[in-house]
């Protein structure tokens, strides 16, 4: 059966690794007639949430106008939920983080959402993965919170530099997840 997947990638660096991860898992997906649906936040303009709680009442997810009505359009298009993105100082990078943080808005309204799955890959550049640790518990409440289920998390520790992760098993690996999806 066919999906509708939102890549969420956090990355500002273009062609980093998470985002030759995030391409070979959409390269899998779509070889698989997949409808792929990608928001790369960490080059868009997305703030972070001001906690006005006026959440649709102007007929939009957020009062405030940016590029997370271009995010919330595809969340409302979604089956799955595919996260990727790299470690900065210990959580996601501001820009990935401001796009998660709006999603507060169709939890807070109610409003449901079809996506009904979710999983994140994560990477950074020290060795030691439970570096990420608080990244993958946030995304786990996340994926609670809002009735998802939950399809894991997966941690790619040691790639710091642009490419690195083309020398560990990784981008393969989510090649073989988007074929299997």
């Amino acid at each position: 059966m066919s999906k509708t997947i939102l890549v969420l990638t956090g990355s500002p660096r273009q062609g980093g690794n998470s985002d030759l991860m995030a391409e070979a898992f959409i390269q899998g997906a779509q070889s698989q007639g997949h409808r792929i649906l990608r928001f790369d936040a960490g080059r868009k303009k997305v703030t972070g949430c001001v906690a006005c709680k006026t959440c649709f009442s102007t007929g939009h997810p957020c009062s405030y106008q940016d590029d997370f009505e271009e995010f919330a359009s595809c969340l409302r298009q979604a089956d799955t939920l595919a996260i990727f993105t790299p470690l900065y100082w210990f959580s996601f990078p501001a820009q990935v983080k401001a796009a998660i943080d709006r999603m507060y808005s169709f939890f807070c309204s109610g409003t449901k959402l079809p996506v009904k799955e979710s999983f994140m890959v994560i990477c950074c550049e020290l060795p030691d993965p439970s570096a990420c640790d608080g990244a993958v518990t946030t995304y786990h409440k996340i994926a609670d919170i809002m009735k998802w289920e939950d399809r894991g998390h997966i941690v790619v520790p040691g790639v710091g530099e642009p490419g690195d992760v083309l020398r560990t098993p990784a981008v393969d690996g989510m090649r073989r997840i988007g074929e299997a999806i």
